[in-house]
């Protein structure tokens, strides 16, 4: 596992208060310019829509009402987990003109590549959510990573302890090896569950990461652990799609909400989950303060003005620290799903269907 990043304080608000209208893909008629006179176009590459529905369902969703409020052209479009389409993309956006390259790379190497060539060609660089390691890019916005891996290692302590669980074998379902957050995740929770091992309350049990954040093969390996390991009595699953998978596969032998799942992105089908007691938890990420905090400094730079942030995020690879907006992670359990779906991340129409109807009900969701 590489070394986890370190934070420091730095800085405070973000730039200032946009205006005017745009359109995704597309231009509008708005003069103002960087500070070489281009027009303001910002380009975003988002790395696909099977590891998470978030980045088809909100951040472009967010960081495209951000971009017509302020007023400027942008293209927005998604690699869809190739790598080869992801700098195809990123040759296209960079010949189209645009002044700003926002990224959330597919793996480093990769993303690397992109950065180098826009950063070649004048281009203001974003890393969003991923820091690319070894990368040059100019900012990084996202959330503090490791906070929400402690947040889950945490989440999934409660669940046991509520359930009063003795010496539980817990396995872990890891993000993809490729992404540096899946690596900042796992220092958070093992943080949590390593002294747990060692002071013999858990008893630490398969442990794998899953190539690509790939939900089918999240099913296959926690089949394997279940079989090599029938005692599995936790599960960290290091997002909400890797938990469903894991669930999935507990309700075929009708131990789902016997042994508790973590999870993360606050997606529909994992506050579904938690709301039927089958997760124990998941962790909210706020994405729209973050394509917002995106947004406003991605603005600011194609105008030429320099963005302000509130930490630094060091790069162990490029052994350089990266000026950063970071925001807070939020631990949702049962009681308190209600505030992602007040909050507008989720609706009460796309999360209360079927039988979740009762238990929106139940949760004080309308």
């Amino acid at each position: 596992m590489r070394k986890g990043l370190l934070l420091t304080a730095a800085s405070v608000v973000l730039v200032s208060s946009l205006t005017a209208c745009g359109d995704d893909s597309s231009s509008n008629d708005s003069d103002s310019g960087s500070g070489s006179g281009a027009k303001p176009k910002i380009g975003v590459i988002l790395p696909d829509s099977k590891s998470s529905a978030r980045w088809e369902t909100a951040d472009r969703k967010y960081l495209s009402e951000a971009f017509k409020a302020a007023g400027v052209e942008y293209d927005i479009q998604n690699a869809q987990g190739d790598k080869q389409e992801f700098q195809t993309i990123a040759d296209q956006m960079i010949t189209s003109g645009v002044n700003v390259l926002v990224i959330v790379n597919l793996d480093s190497g990769t993303g690397k590549a992109v950065l180098d060539k826009a950063k070649g060609q004048g281009v203001a660089t974003i890393d969003y959510d991923r820091l690319t390691l070894g990368g040059s890019a100019q900012y990084y916005v996202s959330f503090d990573n490791t906070a929400v891996g402690k947040l889950q290692g945490e989440g999934l302590s409660k669940c046991l302890s509520d359930m009063k669980a003795k010496k539980p074998i817990v396995a872990t379902l890891n993000g993809s090896p490729t992404d540096n957050n899946a690596t900042l995740f796992a220092d958070g929770y093992n943080g949590v569950l390593g002294p747990k091992y060692k002071s013999g309350d858990y008893v630490k049990g398969p442990d794998q990461s899953v190539p690509d954040w790939d939900n089918a093969q999240a099913g296959t390996i926690f089949e394997q652990m279940l079989t090599s390991e029938p005692e599995i009595g936790g599960v960290l699953a290091a997002n909400d799609g890797l938990g469903n998978a894991a669930i999935a596969v507990l309700r075929k032998q009708n131990r789902n909400g016997e042994v508790p799942v973590t999870g993360q992105d606050a997606t529909a089908q994992g506050l579904q989950n938690v709301l039927a007691g089958d997760q124990c938890m998941t962790v909210y990420k706020a994405v729209k303060k973050e394509a917002d905090a995106t947004a406003k400094l991605a603005v600011s730079l194609a105008k030429g003005e320099k963005g302000e942030t509130n930490a630094a995020v060091e790069d162990p690879e490029g052994k350089r620290k990266v000026p950063s907006v970071l925001e807070t992670p939020v631990a949702i359990y049962k009681d308190n799903v209600k505030d992602v779906v007040d909050d507008g991340f989720v609706t009460a129409k796309e999360l209360c269907t079927g039988k979740y109807a009762a238990l929106c009900a139940k949760a004080g969701i309308k």
